[in-house]
């Protein structure tokens, strides 16, 4: 009898069998995976962009082994908490305040009841298709479901959440117009979840500007996104400036923890009241430890040539289809892409729709399991680059690649 309900805790982890075996990992170590078999594959999930140092480094794994010694939870204030706080901020510019949680989910949930709080309006605006986590306001409208098209003149809604088509400037327009009662509008700097689509250049600037002028505040989700393409948030990257932000994942590389960062004057609504708050695991010395470590760590990173390694990979990989008769492209950035069958990449939900292939999605995983590599297993999954990828992995990911179009092309 088996009591894990389907086996698996989180439904993004499900890969199919081979050769009717299914797929355990059995120790993850730097930018690999083994089976329960022993066999090593290189890992280009990395927890979901969580393990952004790759598995297990051994600077965060040392100062968690340090925090867990002199206790994983009391239930009291403790320094390492503040010093995680001020490294995590001396990377995110004007949100100089933190709040530690959980995980994104918790951090965008807290960000929405923010905004409502400060602006005393109720209507939370988030991307059709965008994945802002799993509760229930926030995951209306994913990709997949039917609202995320939005393929009538009736905006979708749920409850307080309306929808906005990504890339669409003429839809916020539109929106802003339609509701004057808008707290928050939620952006991702890329759709990552509806396969790395890219925003055009001037989009979020301008929405934010509509925010603005609107009286909504801006909450950017860098759950995903946030120290991937520079050492800070990838909105600051790509010059916009949110009013809140939400981060993870890279910032504890594997240990549960994410943060909600904001301007003083917003998170000031902490300090009066307006906000409520309460995690009995918030800022725990086991997670403040491992953020401490990887903000020390990141501040070490060449991101230009972690940024010049990631897209060489997806040339080679467009040039070992097309070398076979395969037009493939990829969207996203040197750190995280999509690959895509034919030869633009789509430039919104609705494009990624039509171009997305979910049997050479599904191949493509085989084959590169087959080659030593493990991937995520979506029609719109991503490929992630771990900033301590050496030059010898990122040639073993070329030739896997490779070996994967010509078990395709066979």
């Amino acid at each position: 009898m088996q009591h894990l309900v389907c086996g698996i805790s989180s439904a993004g982890r499900v890969v199919p069998e081979l050769d009717g075996e299914r797929f355990l990992v059995d120790k993850a170590q730097g930018p690999y995976v083994w089976d329960q078999n022993g066999r090593q594959y290189v890992d280009t999930a990395l927890g979901f962009g969580a393990t952004f140092l790759g598995h297990t480094d051994p600077q965060v794994t040392e100062a968690v082994r340090v925090a867990m010694e002199r206790g994983s939870m009391p239930a009291y204030a403790h320094a390492l908490e503040e010093d995680a706080a001020a490294t995590l901020a001396a990377h995110t510019g004007d949100l100089s305040k933190v709040i530690f949680l959980n995980s994104g989910s918790e951090a965008v949930h807290l960000a929405c009841r923010t905004a409502r709080a400060v602006t005393g309006k109720r209507k939370i605006v988030k991307m059709a298709a965008g994945y802002d986590g799993w509760f229930d306001d926030v995951a209306f409208g994913n990709a997949g479901s039917p609202e995320a098209l939005m393929g009538t003149n009736i905006r979708p809604s749920s409850g307080d959440t309306l929808l906005l088509r990504f890339n669409d400037i003429a839809d916020a327009e539109l929106l802003f117009s339609e509701c004057d009662d808008i707290a928050a509008i939620v952006l991702e700097p890329m759709m990552a979840n509806a396969g790395c689509v890219v925003a055009k250049p001037g989009y979020l600037e301008h929405v934010v500007s509509l925010a603005r002028r609107n009286g909504a505040l801006v909450i950017m989700d860098e759950v995903l996104m946030g120290f991937r393409v520079h050492a800070g948030l990838a909105s600051h990257f790509l010059g916009v400036s949110p009013d809140l932000a939400t981060v993870g994942k890279a910032i504890g590389n594997g240990y549960a923890v994410a943060a909600l960062v904001g301007r003083p004057d917003i998170m000031s609504a902490f300090e009066d009241q307006r906000v409520g708050r309460a995690g009995t695991y918030n800022g725990n010395p086991v997670a403040c430890a491992a953020v401490k470590a990887s903000m020390e760590i990141i501040d070490t990173i060449d991101y230009e040539r972690l940024r010049q390694s990631g897209d060489a990979l997806r040339e080679s990989i467009r040039s070992s289809f097309a070398e076979r008769g395969f037009d493939v492209t990829t969207s996203g950035y040197g750190t995280v892409f999509t690959l895509w069958r034919g030869g633009q990449p789509p430039a919104d939900y609705q494009e990624a729709v039509q171009k997305a292939d979910p049997s050479f999605t599904a191949d493509m995983h085989i084959a590169l399991r087959r080659a030593g590599v493990m991937s995520m297993f979506s029609t719109y999954g991503r490929h992630y680059i771990s900033a301590r990828n050496s030059e010898a992995v990122m040639h073993q990911l070329a030739e896997s690649f490779a070996d994967a179009a010509k078990q395709i092309a066979a």
